[in-house]
């Protein structure tokens, strides 16, 4: 079983969240607005919508479209809309999402019986060229109540890039939570389908920290991996951080050949074929796990040493 990545208490960062801004409509920097409508949080860079938090009526919250430098979306749009060379597979791949396979068993993954749904607080908080949405969720199996979570998105424009970072707090409703040892996870991402390395449509590459390339980067553990192709007649590369105090870091990637592109720090049977339960990460009914993961969207294709510089200044170092 693997150790928690931090400790800290829930309640006292809920209120810290909360009180660093509240809900508006009002521009939060000379190009950065933000638009709350019932069911999402929308995100203008220069008048263009980058992106929106949609947090109603859907068994996990996500954010869709996402759009990189260049004005060109980076996630497939299925199933929220249409668009042409799309593969209608995998329902449950929405953009971009966090959910997991089995959390006391339960599946949050799939379908759309076990529900992340939205608590009593969606906050706003805005800097120069950024925003930072702050969310409360409940995981909700059925009528049971087995997770509550505070989600940090923070979003950053600079030339040429863009800089989104998650951090999750995690703690059990009750009694004890356990994320299981399962492939089928966890922060993730739909790709455009341009960036796919294999189908109709593809043109991606991938790769990794370690040297892994194509459909070698599945299951591999890494402090980083990225995608790169052209979109739209723009070729730009999307990366996924590890943050070094996640649990199980670096963590284990379920990155597919076909647009599937996610960091999951649980799945060592499927990854490494060690006996089932090996990734277990249990939350005692005290305690709380964080997570923290970057998402970089740059123009052009970045090189490997400028990824691991990357990393570097996310980790701190």
């Amino acid at each position: 079983m693997a150790r928690l990545a931090l400790l800290r208490p829930f309640a006292a960062l809920t209120t810290l969240a909360l009180a660093a801004g509240c809900a508006s409509t009002a521009p939060t920097a000379d190009d950065v607005t933000v638009e709350l409508t019932g069911d999402a949080v929308a995100v203008l860079h220069e008048g263009e919508l980058f992106t929106a938090y949609h947090h109603e009526e859907v068994a996990r919250p996500f954010l869709y479209p996402v759009v990189g430098p260049g004005g060109v979306p980076v996630t497939r749009s299925y199933p929220i809309e249409e668009r042409e060379g799309e593969e209608p597979d995998h329902p449950h791949h929405t953009s971009l999402w966090f959910a997991h396979g089995s959390v006391n068993g339960h599946d949050f993954w799939h379908g759309e019986e076990n529900r992340i749904v939205n608590a009593d607080a969606i906050a706003v908080s805005s800097g120069s060229k950024s925003v930072t949405i702050y969310a409360r969720n409940r995981w909700m199996a059925g009528e049971e109540h087995v997770l509550d979570e505070l989600r940090h998105m923070a979003f950053r424009f600079e030339e040429g890039r863009r800089v989104l970072d998650f951090d999750f707090w995690f703690k059990p409703a009750s009694r004890p939570v356990t994320f299981g040892d399962t492939k089928e996870g966890t922060f993730a991402l739909r790709l455009h389908p341009a960036l796919r390395l294999r189908g109709k449509v593809a043109a991606g590459k991938a790769w990794n920290s370690t040297g892994h390339a194509g459909k070698e980067v599945w299951g591999k553990r890494a402090k980083w991996v990225a995608y790169s192709g052209p979109i739209e007649g723009q070729t730009v590369t999307v990366v996924i951080l590890d943050h070094p105090a996640n649990t199980s870091h670096p963590t284990w990637w379920h990155a597919r050949d076909y647009g599937l592109f996610a960091a999951n720090p649980f799945g060592v049977h499927d990854f490494e074929g060690k006996p089932a339960g090996t990734g277990d990460v249990t939350i005692a009914a005290d305690e709380t796990l964080r997570l923290r993961y970057r998402v970089l969207l740059l123009a052009g294709e970045a090189s490997t040493p400028a990824l691991d510089a990357e990393w570097t200044a996310y980790a701190g170092f």
